[in-house]
Protein backbone atom coordinates (compact mmCIF):
# COMPACT_ATOMS: atom_id res chain seq x y z
CA UNK A 1 0.00 0.00 0.00
CA UNK A 2 1.34 3.22 -0.97
CA UNK A 3 0.44 5.40 2.42
CA UNK A 4 1.08 9.02 3.07
CA UNK A 5 1.87 10.34 6.82
CA UNK A 6 1.47 13.88 7.48
CA UNK A 7 2.96 15.18 10.53
CA UNK A 8 3.13 18.78 12.52
CA UNK A 9 5.93 21.07 11.71
CA UNK A 10 7.16 21.86 15.55
CA UNK A 11 9.06 19.28 16.15
CA UNK A 12 11.29 16.71 14.07
CA UNK A 13 9.97 13.10 13.12
CA UNK A 14 11.25 11.59 15.41
CA UNK A 15 11.87 14.77 18.19
CA UNK A 16 15.12 14.78 19.95
CA UNK A 17 13.54 15.30 23.24
CA UNK A 18 9.76 16.26 24.10
CA UNK A 19 6.96 15.58 21.47
CA UNK A 20 4.56 12.73 22.04
CA UNK A 21 2.36 13.37 18.47
CA UNK A 22 6.11 13.09 15.89
CA UNK A 23 7.21 10.42 17.86
CA UNK A 24 3.90 8.19 17.24
CA UNK A 25 4.12 9.40 13.88
CA UNK A 26 7.71 8.27 13.73
CA UNK A 27 7.26 5.14 15.50
CA UNK A 28 3.89 3.96 13.15
CA UNK A 29 6.14 5.19 10.01
CA UNK A 30 8.47 2.83 10.53
CA UNK A 31 6.30 -0.18 11.21
CA UNK A 32 4.17 0.24 8.35
CA UNK A 33 7.94 0.32 6.55
CA UNK A 34 8.78 -2.95 8.00
CA UNK A 35 5.67 -4.28 7.24
CA UNK A 36 6.05 -4.10 3.36
CA UNK A 37 4.38 -0.44 2.74
CA UNK A 38 5.29 2.64 0.78
CA UNK A 39 5.35 5.45 3.17
CA UNK A 40 5.63 8.95 2.42
CA UNK A 41 6.56 11.32 5.50
CA UNK A 42 5.57 14.98 5.30
CA UNK A 43 7.33 16.42 7.97
CA UNK A 44 10.27 18.95 8.90
CA UNK A 45 13.25 18.58 7.13
CA UNK A 46 15.66 17.68 10.34
CA UNK A 47 13.45 14.51 10.16
CA UNK A 48 15.32 11.08 10.57
CA UNK A 49 13.27 8.75 8.38
CA UNK A 50 13.26 5.32 6.00
CA UNK A 51 10.30 6.64 4.30
CA UNK A 52 10.49 9.28 1.33
CA UNK A 53 10.90 12.52 3.52
CA UNK A 54 8.57 15.93 1.40
CA UNK A 55 10.23 18.75 3.89
CA UNK A 56 7.37 21.19 5.07
CA UNK A 57 9.91 23.50 6.45
CA UNK A 58 14.27 23.33 6.46
CA UNK A 59 14.16 22.14 10.23
CA UNK A 60 11.29 21.95 13.18
CA UNK A 61 9.51 24.91 14.03
CA UNK A 62 9.80 25.02 18.17
CA UNK A 63 12.88 25.94 18.08
CA UNK A 64 13.86 27.46 14.89
CA UNK A 65 14.88 31.46 16.01
CA UNK A 66 14.24 32.19 12.75
CA UNK A 67 10.73 31.11 12.10
CA UNK A 68 8.45 34.11 13.30
CA UNK A 69 4.68 32.38 11.83
CA UNK A 70 4.42 28.42 12.21
CA UNK A 71 1.06 28.52 10.04
CA UNK A 72 2.21 29.65 6.93
CA UNK A 73 4.57 26.42 6.84
CA UNK A 74 1.50 24.40 7.61
CA UNK A 75 -0.20 26.00 4.86
CA UNK A 76 2.74 25.44 2.33
CA UNK A 77 2.39 21.84 3.85
CA UNK A 78 -0.96 21.45 2.74
CA UNK A 79 -0.26 22.45 -1.14
CA UNK A 80 2.32 19.74 -1.18
CA UNK A 81 -0.20 17.72 -0.11
CA UNK A 82 -2.33 18.52 -2.54
CA UNK A 83 0.33 17.99 -5.29
CA UNK A 84 1.19 14.70 -4.88
CA UNK A 85 -2.08 13.06 -3.02
CA UNK A 86 -2.87 10.82 -6.35
CA UNK A 87 0.51 9.18 -6.17
CA UNK A 88 -1.17 7.42 -2.77
CA UNK A 89 -3.94 4.84 -1.80
CA UNK A 90 -4.47 6.53 1.61
CA UNK A 91 -3.51 9.58 3.46
CA UNK A 92 -3.00 9.63 7.40
CA UNK A 93 -2.96 13.09 8.80
CA UNK A 94 -1.79 13.72 12.30
CA UNK A 95 -1.92 17.93 12.07
CA UNK A 96 -5.48 18.12 13.49
CA UNK A 97 -7.78 20.63 12.25
CA UNK A 98 -5.29 22.32 9.71
CA UNK A 99 -5.92 19.46 6.77
CA UNK A 100 -9.64 18.67 7.65
CA UNK A 101 -10.04 20.78 4.41
CA UNK A 102 -8.02 18.94 2.42
CA UNK A 103 -9.16 15.30 3.97
CA UNK A 104 -13.19 16.27 2.66
CA UNK A 105 -11.60 17.14 -0.82
CA UNK A 106 -9.08 14.41 -0.97
CA UNK A 107 -9.59 12.26 -4.52
CA UNK A 108 -8.39 9.36 -1.96
CA UNK A 109 -9.33 7.47 1.66
CA UNK A 110 -7.86 9.34 4.24
CA UNK A 111 -7.66 9.31 7.88
CA UNK A 112 -7.29 12.17 11.04
CA UNK A 113 -5.90 11.06 13.95
CA UNK A 114 -6.43 13.87 16.72
CA UNK A 115 -3.42 14.38 18.95
CA UNK A 116 -4.81 16.74 21.73
CA UNK A 117 -7.60 17.65 23.62
CA UNK A 118 -10.71 18.01 22.37
CA UNK A 119 -12.88 19.43 25.49
CA UNK A 120 -12.06 23.18 24.26
CA UNK A 121 -14.91 25.68 23.32
CA UNK A 122 -13.15 27.21 20.77
CA UNK A 123 -13.06 23.50 18.78
CA UNK A 124 -16.80 22.85 18.69
CA UNK A 125 -17.97 24.94 15.56
CA UNK A 126 -15.22 23.53 13.27
CA UNK A 127 -15.72 20.07 14.13
CA UNK A 128 -19.56 20.30 13.76
CA UNK A 129 -18.60 22.01 9.93
CA UNK A 130 -16.38 18.70 9.09
CA UNK A 131 -18.47 15.46 10.52
CA UNK A 132 -18.14 13.98 7.55
CA UNK A 133 -14.43 13.77 8.03
CA UNK A 134 -12.99 10.09 9.19
CA UNK A 135 -11.42 10.75 12.52
CA UNK A 136 -9.36 8.44 15.11
CA UNK A 137 -9.50 9.17 18.59
CA UNK A 138 -5.88 7.89 20.76
CA UNK A 139 -8.64 6.97 23.86
CA UNK A 140 -12.29 6.85 24.08
CA UNK A 141 -12.23 9.43 26.74
CA UNK A 142 -10.74 12.16 24.42
CA UNK A 143 -13.70 12.17 22.03
CA UNK A 144 -16.04 12.67 24.84
CA UNK A 145 -16.06 16.30 24.05
CA UNK A 146 -17.44 15.83 20.37
CA UNK A 147 -19.31 12.52 20.56
CA UNK A 148 -21.16 13.16 17.08
CA UNK A 149 -18.37 13.86 14.79
CA UNK A 150 -17.48 10.99 12.40
CA UNK A 151 -15.52 8.64 14.45
CA UNK A 152 -13.95 5.69 12.74
CA UNK A 153 -12.33 4.25 15.78
CA UNK A 154 -10.08 4.56 18.82
CA UNK A 155 -6.12 3.17 18.10
CA UNK A 156 -3.80 3.86 21.32
CA UNK A 157 -0.56 4.43 20.74
CA UNK A 158 2.24 1.92 20.21
CA UNK A 159 6.12 1.78 21.13
CA UNK A 160 8.75 -0.29 20.30
CA UNK A 161 8.94 -2.08 23.41
CA UNK A 162 11.51 -3.94 22.31
CA UNK A 163 13.87 -0.99 23.04
CA UNK A 164 12.98 -0.94 26.10
CA UNK A 165 14.27 -3.25 28.75
CA UNK A 166 12.90 -4.38 32.46
CA UNK A 167 14.38 -2.18 35.03
CA UNK A 168 14.82 -3.35 38.58
CA UNK A 169 13.45 -0.35 40.29
CA UNK A 170 16.71 0.08 42.38
CA UNK A 171 17.49 3.84 41.63
CA UNK A 172 15.44 4.60 44.94
CA UNK A 173 13.67 7.36 43.52
CA UNK A 174 9.89 7.97 41.98
CA UNK A 175 9.83 9.76 38.66
CA UNK A 176 7.98 12.74 36.81
CA UNK A 177 8.37 12.53 32.93
CA UNK A 178 7.25 14.83 30.55
CA UNK A 179 6.37 18.92 30.44
CA UNK A 180 6.47 20.88 33.47
CA UNK A 181 2.75 22.95 33.13
CA UNK A 182 -0.09 23.66 34.93
CA UNK A 183 -2.22 20.60 33.96
CA UNK A 184 0.74 18.33 34.69
CA UNK A 185 0.69 18.64 38.50
CA UNK A 186 4.33 18.56 39.31
CA UNK A 187 3.65 20.44 42.45
CA UNK A 188 1.56 17.20 43.22
CA UNK A 189 3.87 14.92 42.58
CA UNK A 190 6.75 17.05 45.00
CA UNK A 191 4.01 17.13 47.64
CA UNK A 192 3.27 12.67 46.93
CA UNK A 193 7.20 12.16 47.12
CA UNK A 194 7.65 14.71 50.73
CA UNK A 195 4.89 13.25 52.44
CA UNK A 196 6.15 9.37 51.23
CA UNK A 197 9.62 10.25 52.36
CA UNK A 198 11.11 9.28 49.29
CA UNK A 199 13.18 11.35 46.59
CA UNK A 200 11.50 12.62 43.36
CA UNK A 201 13.98 13.23 40.18
CA UNK A 202 12.17 15.36 37.76
CA UNK A 203 12.82 14.87 33.61
CA UNK A 204 10.53 17.44 32.25
CA UNK A 205 10.82 20.38 29.74
CA UNK A 206 9.60 23.82 30.38
CA UNK A 207 7.79 25.19 27.12
CA UNK A 208 8.43 29.40 26.81
CA UNK A 209 4.51 29.45 27.54
CA UNK A 210 4.90 27.73 30.78
CA UNK A 211 8.00 29.75 31.44
CA UNK A 212 6.24 31.98 34.25
CA UNK A 213 4.16 28.83 35.70
CA UNK A 214 7.71 27.48 36.40
CA UNK A 215 9.17 30.52 37.55
CA UNK A 216 6.51 31.39 40.40
CA UNK A 217 5.14 28.17 41.05
CA UNK A 218 7.40 25.25 40.59
CA UNK A 219 10.93 26.76 40.99
CA UNK A 220 10.54 27.23 44.50
CA UNK A 221 9.44 23.49 44.98
CA UNK A 222 12.63 22.49 43.38
CA UNK A 223 14.54 23.40 46.33
CA UNK A 224 13.34 20.91 48.40
CA UNK A 225 16.08 18.28 49.35
CA UNK A 226 14.20 14.92 48.04
CA UNK A 227 13.69 17.03 44.66
CA UNK A 228 16.18 16.71 41.74
CA UNK A 229 15.71 18.23 38.75
CA UNK A 230 17.35 16.85 36.20
CA UNK A 231 16.06 18.87 32.73
CA UNK A 232 14.63 17.22 29.76
CA UNK A 233 16.13 13.60 28.29
CA UNK A 234 16.20 11.94 25.03
CA UNK A 235 14.70 8.54 24.55
CA UNK A 236 18.36 6.53 24.56
CA UNK A 237 18.09 8.08 28.34
CA UNK A 238 14.53 7.10 29.27
CA UNK A 239 15.26 3.40 29.84
CA UNK A 240 17.35 4.04 32.81
CA UNK A 241 15.79 6.86 33.90
CA UNK A 242 12.61 5.23 33.88
CA UNK A 243 14.02 1.69 34.62
CA UNK A 244 15.77 2.77 38.45
CA UNK A 245 12.49 4.34 39.29
CA UNK A 246 10.68 2.86 42.17
CA UNK A 247 7.21 4.04 40.06
CA UNK A 248 6.63 7.34 37.83
CA UNK A 249 4.05 9.62 39.43
CA UNK A 250 1.56 11.04 36.74
CA UNK A 251 -0.76 13.31 38.91
CA UNK A 252 -1.99 15.34 36.44
CA UNK A 253 -4.99 17.47 36.37
CA UNK A 254 -7.01 17.85 32.54
CA UNK A 255 -8.55 15.74 30.27
CA UNK A 256 -5.27 13.95 28.68
CA UNK A 257 -5.79 12.32 25.70
CA UNK A 258 -3.29 9.67 26.30
CA UNK A 259 -0.27 10.05 28.26
CA UNK A 260 3.25 8.36 26.18
CA UNK A 261 5.15 8.86 29.53
CA UNK A 262 2.78 6.08 31.03
CA UNK A 263 3.69 3.01 28.89
CA UNK A 264 7.09 4.19 28.54
CA UNK A 265 7.43 3.69 32.31
CA UNK A 266 5.37 0.70 31.79
CA UNK A 267 7.66 -1.05 29.06
CA UNK A 268 10.52 -0.98 31.82
CA UNK A 269 8.08 -2.53 34.31
CA UNK A 270 7.97 0.58 36.39
CA UNK A 271 4.56 1.01 37.49
CA UNK A 272 2.43 4.20 37.32
CA UNK A 273 0.64 6.10 39.97
CA UNK A 274 -1.41 8.51 38.15
CA UNK A 275 -4.73 10.76 38.77
CA UNK A 276 -7.87 9.41 37.56
CA UNK A 277 -8.49 12.09 34.64
CA UNK A 278 -9.15 11.63 30.76
CA UNK A 279 -7.20 8.57 29.09
CA UNK A 280 -5.70 7.30 32.66
CA UNK A 281 -8.53 4.84 33.99
CA UNK A 282 -8.03 3.34 29.62
CA UNK A 283 -4.30 3.22 29.50
CA UNK A 284 -3.69 1.91 33.66
CA UNK A 285 -4.62 -1.90 34.36
CA UNK A 286 -5.51 -0.90 38.08
CA UNK A 287 -3.30 -3.09 40.25
CA UNK A 288 -1.26 -4.42 37.55
CA UNK A 289 0.29 -1.75 35.63
CA UNK A 290 -0.03 0.85 38.14
CA UNK A 291 -2.68 2.30 40.83
CA UNK A 292 -5.62 5.04 40.02
CA UNK A 293 -5.75 7.19 42.29
CA UNK A 294 -8.59 10.79 43.02
CA UNK A 295 -6.67 12.60 45.42
CA UNK A 296 -3.12 13.55 47.58
CA UNK A 297 -4.47 11.28 50.15
CA UNK A 298 -5.30 8.28 47.83
CA UNK A 299 -1.61 8.66 46.35
CA UNK A 300 0.31 8.84 49.35
CA UNK A 301 -1.43 5.64 51.07
CA UNK A 302 -1.24 3.97 47.60
CA UNK A 303 2.58 3.74 47.32
CA UNK A 304 2.95 0.76 49.48
CA UNK A 305 0.80 -1.34 46.78
CA UNK A 306 2.57 0.10 43.62
CA UNK A 307 5.73 -0.68 44.94
CA UNK A 308 5.23 -4.32 45.41
CA UNK A 309 3.64 -4.52 41.85
CA UNK A 310 5.45 -7.22 39.65
CA UNK A 311 7.69 -4.81 37.53
CA UNK A 312 7.74 -8.46 35.07
CA UNK A 313 4.13 -8.25 34.97
CA UNK A 314 3.82 -4.86 34.46
CA UNK A 315 6.02 -4.83 31.37
CA UNK A 316 4.49 -7.88 29.60
CA UNK A 317 1.30 -6.37 29.90
CA UNK A 318 2.71 -3.20 28.35
CA UNK A 319 3.78 -5.17 25.34
CA UNK A 320 0.34 -7.10 25.08
CA UNK A 321 -1.53 -3.79 24.71
CA UNK A 322 0.84 -0.72 23.81
CA UNK A 323 3.58 -2.75 21.35
CA UNK A 324 4.30 -0.42 18.05
CA UNK A 325 2.88 -3.46 15.95
CA UNK A 326 -0.46 -3.46 17.30
CA UNK A 327 -0.60 -0.01 16.89
CA UNK A 328 0.05 -0.38 13.03
CA UNK A 329 -2.46 -3.37 12.54
CA UNK A 330 -5.15 -1.61 13.94
CA UNK A 331 -4.40 1.36 11.50
CA UNK A 332 -3.98 -0.82 8.64
CA UNK A 333 -7.76 -1.87 9.65
CA UNK A 334 -9.16 1.23 9.38
CA UNK A 335 -7.00 2.50 6.80
CA UNK A 336 -8.53 -0.97 4.48
CA UNK A 337 -11.91 0.14 5.83
CA UNK A 338 -12.25 3.03 4.40
CA UNK A 339 -10.76 2.53 1.24
CA UNK A 340 -13.29 -0.26 0.53
CA UNK A 341 -16.40 2.09 1.80
CA UNK A 342 -14.66 4.39 -1.09
CA UNK A 343 -14.98 1.73 -3.60
CA UNK A 344 -18.76 0.91 -2.99
CA UNK A 345 -20.01 3.88 -5.25
CA UNK A 346 -17.79 3.29 -8.01
CA UNK A 347 -18.44 -0.77 -8.16
CA UNK A 348 -21.97 -0.20 -7.97
CA UNK A 349 -22.41 2.29 -10.97
CA UNK A 350 -20.32 -0.43 -12.54
CA UNK A 351 -22.90 -2.54 -11.78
Amino acid sequence: MRIAQVAPLHEPVPPPLYGGTERVVSILVEELIDLGHDVTLFASGDSTTRARLVSGSPRALRLDPDCYDRVMYHVLQNEQVMRLWREFDFIHFHTDYFTLPLARRSPVPSLTTLHGRLDLPDLVPIYREFTDVALVSISNAQRAPLPHVNWRGTVYHGIRTDIYRLGRGDGGYLAFLGRISLEKRLDRAIEIARRVGLPLKVAAKVDAADRTYFEEIIRPLLDHPLVDFIGEIADPEKVDFLGQAKALLFPIDWPEPFGLAMIEAMACGTPVLAFRCGSVPEIVDDGLTGVVVASLDEAVAAIGRLLAMDRAACRQRCVERFDARRMADDYLALYRGLMTRALRPVLGSAA
